[in-house]
């Protein structure tokens, strides 16, 4: 079973510095029919102008992940880590306990397009956390994150497997038989149905993703 969740669907938020497309809901955007899927709570798509971004604020409680798309994110947080997120890498916040963070456009002539995911972790209470770690851009499928870290991958305190997939690939699901893609570039066949660049899908009741085509996708693997 597939339920397509279409880009031009999702909440939408246009601050001036920030244009926000969410997924599911968030902030003043609330729609009861989308508030998540299984774990997965959160996806937004933000651009964010130059020299701009989100001051210090808290969190709690919540597995955050950054994928940076184009451009460059520049990270500082109570844990006093500082550092820039990069198109290929992956970021993990381990909100825990409580952390405060900014999220920064590091470029002053050029906008940030990246993806803010947020993964209900598997306890409260942890404590806060960070890692980062970048990955190849031109292979096939590669694993971003994962419960154990398997295969190089980002270790994430959530029952999730994540990948991203450049071209044609069958995607095996591991924690689950659910998964939710979310397309960020190009086009690809899922389950019989065109997603294209902002769309996303949940899927349910199946052991592995197909997808056929090339471009840029998020698979979520679900438990």
């Amino acid at each position: 079973m597939i339920d397509v969740r279409r880009s031009d669907a999702r909440g939408h938020a246009d601050f001036g510095w920030l244009d926000s497309r969410h997924t599911f809901s968030f902030g003043s955007y609330h729609d009861p029919s989308h508030m998540g899927f299984r774990n997965l709570r959160v996806i937004n798509e933000d651009r964010v102008a130059k020299g701009k971004g989100f001051p210090k604020h808290p969190h709690r409680d919540m597995e955050i992940l950054s994928y940076v798309i184009e451009g460059a994110l520049g990270h500082e947080d109570s844990m006093k880590n500082g550092s820039v997120i990069r198109p290929g890498d992956m970021q993990r916040m381990t909100a825990g306990t409580g952390v405060t963070h900014s999220e920064m456009n590091a470029s002053e002539t050029e906008p940030v397009h990246f993806l803010q995911i947020w993964l209900l972790p598997r306890a409260q209470g942890l404590a806060p956390g960070y890692a980062q770690r970048s990955f190849p851009r031109d292979a096939p499928l590669t694993l971003l994150a994962s419960p154990d870290g398997e295969a190089g991958s980002i270790a994430i305190h959530a029952e999730a497997r994540l990948s991203v997939v450049r071209q044609s690939h069958t995607v095996p699901l591991v924690l689950g038989r659910n998964a939710w893609v979310q397309v960020i570039r190009g086009r690809f066949v899922v389950a019989g149905q065109i997603l294209e660049a902002g769309d996303g899908a949940a899927l349910s009741e199946v052991a592995e993703v197909p997808l056929e085509g090339s471009g840029e996708a998020l698979v979520f693997d679900l438990a």
